[in-house]
């Protein structure tokens, strides 16, 4: 998802967050667009610390948590990687959420094929940040 003219702020906490952050820094040397992210979620003590740095947001780029229902709760404008067995509040098929308005699904067409949903949501950032 790196592009020019994009940051992204993390929003995951705990231990495996942190490896994985660091595992993407590492990997960006090697990238030809840097990944620019930064990371307050030290600073994070509970939900409403999440709800203040996401306010400030333009987008969320999310799975299936609970930040992704923070977000859209707060009708911040959420993109939601879905998997192919989708929890039922995602119902089967379709690009928006009954429950909120502001939320996109991008879903998985096959078990385990993150890679068309990736594609499609780096389109879609692309042609967001060109517009």
């Amino acid at each position: 998802l790196a592009q020019p003219n994009v940051h992204f702020y993390s929003l995951q906490k705990g231990a495996q967050a942190q490896e994985q952050l660091a595992q993407l820094i590492q990997q960006q040397q090697e990238d030809v667009v840097a990944f620019n992210i930064t990371d307050f979620t030290d600073a994070f003590e509970d939900f409403s610390d999440t709800a203040a740095c996401i306010a400030h947001l333009d987008l969320v780029i999310t799975v299936d948590t609970a930040v992704a229902h923070l977000a859209a709760a707060m009708a911040k404008p959420v993109w939601l990687l879905n998997r192919y067995d989708t929890c039922w509040r995602w119902q089967r098929e379709g690009t928006h959420s009954p429950w909120y308005d502001s939320l996109r699904i991008y879903r998985q067409s096959v078990p385990g094929d993150w890679a068309s949903v990736m594609t499609q949501v780096a389109r879609d950032l692309a042609s967001l940040t060109n517009a």
